[in-house]
């Protein structure tokens, strides 16, 4: 992906769940749709809803899974419609400027910048938190 820059905003929502670190959903207008292509599969959040998957795509490089969303999110979460977060583990993030650490494991997709301290729930032995 290089340098390519995928969404830039100043109008995410910062979500906070037990035991995570914070995710950021940013409007689908502050992303770059080009490189976004739609991923087979979904999840379900018993809070958010179903969680729909989105590939990063630019040139020849194909990031599978790196963002989701919910389409249309349960009532509690109706101002993520329309948004899009992105797995840090997949692709650069940065907040303010600086460069996000992605949580441990393969299925949550916090944020971890220097002020966040854990312990997080996604590394070995953390599942039944």
């Amino acid at each position: 992906m290089g340098r390519r820059v995928v969404a830039d905003t100043r109008a995410s929502l910062r979500v906070l769940e037990t035991s995570h670190p914070p995710v950021f959903y940013m409007p689908r207008q502050d992303v770059r749709e080009e490189f976004l292509r739609p991923r087979p599969g979904r999840t379900h959040c018993e809070w958010k809803g179903t969680a729909s998957y989105w590939d990063v795509v630019a040139d020849d490089v194909v990031v599978p899974g790196a963002a989701w969303s919910y389409e249309q999110p349960l009532a509690p979460y109706e101002a993520l419609r329309g948004r899009l977060a992105f797995y840090p583990s997949a692709v650069r993030c940065t907040v303010d400027g600086e460069v996000v650490v992605a949580q441990e494991g393969d299925f949550y997709g916090g944020w971890i910048t220097p002020e966040i301290e854990g312990p997080f729930k996604g590394g070995p032995g953390t599942w039944d938190w």
